[in-house]
């Protein structure tokens, strides 16, 4: 959420679309951590379905506003 609200403060689409991109890496990053975490149960499988599908969830969105950023270039 950091990077978002970072990229979105540059008043620049380019810009924003790049710290769009690393929110997206970050979620991705946070759902590989929940594999290590569910391995080392540390959490439970409903758990990390729930988390690991938020993070599903911010990944599209993100996904689906650079498209339209790009798109509206």
């Amino acid at each position: 959420m950091a990077n978002i609200a970072e990229g979105f403060a540059t008043w620049s689409d380019l810009e924003f679309i790049r710290f769009l991109d690393y929110s997206i890496r970050s979620a991705i990053e946070v759902q590989s951590h929940l594999y290590a975490a569910a391995d080392l149960e540390y959490i439970n499988k409903n758990d990390f379905d729930i988390i690991y599908s938020k993070a599903n969830d911010c990944i599209h969105l993100c996904r689906g506003l650079v498209k339209y950023l790009k798109n509206k270039t």
